[in-house]
């Protein structure tokens, strides 16, 4: 049985059409420790040909469910959800650019598309029942959501807006996301969402990283990388009290941790990684 006990700080990465898991305290620059791989076209034969042809250009992976699954989404138009175990396909929607997703309770899942013909960026499914969009809600170029548990509130970002939502009318077949506020950001754009404990988030655009403080509905520059420049892809382990993110270069994004050890980075030369979070997320 595949086992990452020994393995600490593991992250998870995607690009082009495969995901790897890799040992981050293993690994520097193109040195690279790999502990697992998966291939798009290991899912072909589990999924009605019509499917297929959506399966390319991934762009996020997160671990979801105490790291035993993983939440895949492409550009192309694919949702899965994959047992790191078996290497089974959970659950499977066609949703065109999409750029993110999340679970939330009940086996529910919703996912933020980067652009849509109507501008409704936010859809969400029953992973019951896959082919069945339950609701949509309109928000300009959809790329994160986070949810807390805590709080019981979704949020998701789009290019220029953050977002709140409740759940309503959950135990019915009809449920619903009931917006509670919508923010303007003050960055050129958001990039990605990352939620650190419960009450702050954490936002980048292509001029750094701005912090959301949820409870004083306040936006301020997180200050390790208010001026990094573009980056794609956030994840803050407050931990380890280490920032991990992936940052636009010439031929690829490069993954790197700031707080700990700014300069560690890795490179992998065979495939872009778009996307990169670590198993130990807190949210």
């Amino acid at each position: 049985m595949l086992s990452f006990r020994n393995h600490k700080n593991l992250v998870a990465v995607c690009g082009d059409d495969r995901v790897r898991i890799v040992d981050w305290d293993l690994s520097h620059g193109f040195d690279v420790c790999i502990l697992w791989e998966w291939r798009i076209d290991e899912v072909y034969a589990q999924l009605p040909d019509k499917y297929r042809q959506y399966l390319y250009a991934l762009d996020e992976c997160k671990f979801v469910d105490n790291n035993e699954k993983l939440l895949i989404t492409a550009s192309s138009g694919a949702v899965i959800l994959l047992d790191i175990i078996s290497r089974e396909c959970l659950f499977y929607a066609y949703a065109p650019m999409a750029h993110s997703a999340e679970l939330l309770p009940d086996g529910r899942l919703v996912v933020t598309l980067s652009t849509h013909p109507d501008g409704n960026c936010i859809q969400l499914y029953d992973m019951k029942y896959p082919e069945k969009l339950l609701y949509k809600d309109r928000l300009y170029f959809g790329h994160g959501a986070v949810w807390s548990q805590k709080r019981e509130r979704l949020y998701a970002v789009g290019y220029s807006k953050l977002r709140e939502y409740r759940l309503k009318k959950w135990n019915t077949s009809s449920p619903e996301l009931e917006r509670l506020n919508t923010w303007t950001l003050p960055i050129n754009a958001g990039h990605d969402l990352c939620m650190v404990h419960d009450d702050l988030l954490l936002i980048p655009g292509r001029e750094g990283v701005t912090s959301f403080l949820i409870d004083e509905k306040v936006f301020l520059p997180f200050t390790p990388l208010a001026h990094m420049g573009a980056i794609k892809s956030l994840n803050y382990n407050p931990i380890t009290q280490s920032a991990i993110f992936t940052k636009g270069e010439v031929k690829w994004w490069t993954y790197h941790v700031y707080q700990n050890n700014p300069d560690k980075f890795i490179q992998m030369d065979d495939f872009r990684i778009y996307k990169a979070r670590t198993a130990n997320e807190v949210q």
